[in-house]
C-alpha cells in the first residue's frame, strides 16, 4: 500500500526544493510574471509564515508548495490575500495542487481571511481547472496587465470567498 502525500508547514529545510519547483514554473513560461528565482530570505519575506505549506512524499521529498502574500498594507484589506501554488512537473496529475489548496483554505479560514485571490495566465488551463475545482470563481480578465519576456500578457483574476471567515 502506498502511503499518502502529507501537507506540512514550509520550513528553511525545504528551501532548495521549493525554489527548484518555483524555477521550473518560471521556466515553463505560463505560471508567473517573475523571470528569476529569488533567494530564500527574499522568498519567505514576501509570504506570510503562518500560511506556507508543502506537499511531500512519505520519504520527505517535496512535491509542491502553496503560500500567500498580503494584497495591501491597508487595514481594510487584512482578510484579502494573494496566493501561489506550484507542483513539481514530475508530480503533476496526482491531485497535489488540490491537496495544497485545501490546506491553504483551511488555514486561511481559521485565521479569518475572507478572500484568496490570484491572477492566472489564460494559457494555464491546468491552473484554471485546479482553481475551479477548489471553489475559486473567475472575477474577470485583466487585459495586457504587464509585459512578460517582451510581450503584453493578460491574467484571469480568480478568487475564493470564505463561507465562514470575515462574517
Amino acid at each position: 500500500m502506498t502511503e499518502p502525500v502529507v501537507i506540512t508547514p514550509m520550513s528553511a529545510t525545504d528551501a532548495a526544493s521549493v525554489l527548484a519547483i518555483y524555477a521550473d514554473g518560471i521556466a515553463a513560461g505560463d505560471a508567473t510574471f517573475e523571470t528569476t528565482v529569488p533567494d530564500w530570505p527574499t522568498f519567505v519575506a514576501a509570504r506570510r509564515p503562518d500560511h506556507r505549506w508543502v506537499a511531500r512524499e512519505p520519504d520527505g521529498r517535496v512535491l509542491g508548495w502553496v503560500a500567500i502574500s498580503p494584497t495591501s498594507g491597508r487595514s481594510a484589506y487584512v482578510g484579502v490575500v494573494e496566493h501561489s501554488v506550484y507542483v513539481a512537473s514530475a508530480a503533476r496529475g496526482r491531485g497535489i495542487g488540490g491537496l495544497l489548496l485545501r490546506r491553504l483554505i483551511d488555514s486561511t479560514e481559521a485565521a479569518d481571511i475572507w478572500t484568496i485571490q490570484s491572477g492566472i495566465f489564460p494559457e494555464n488551463d491546468a491552473s484554471l481547472a485546479l482553481h475551479a475545482r477548489a471553489g475559486f470563481r473567475v472575477v474577470g480578465t485583466r487585459e495586457r496587465v504587464a509585459q512578460h519576456h517582451g510581450r503584453w500578457r493578460d491574467v484571469i483574476l480568480v478568487e475564493r470567498r470564505s463561507r465562514v471567515a470575515g462574517r
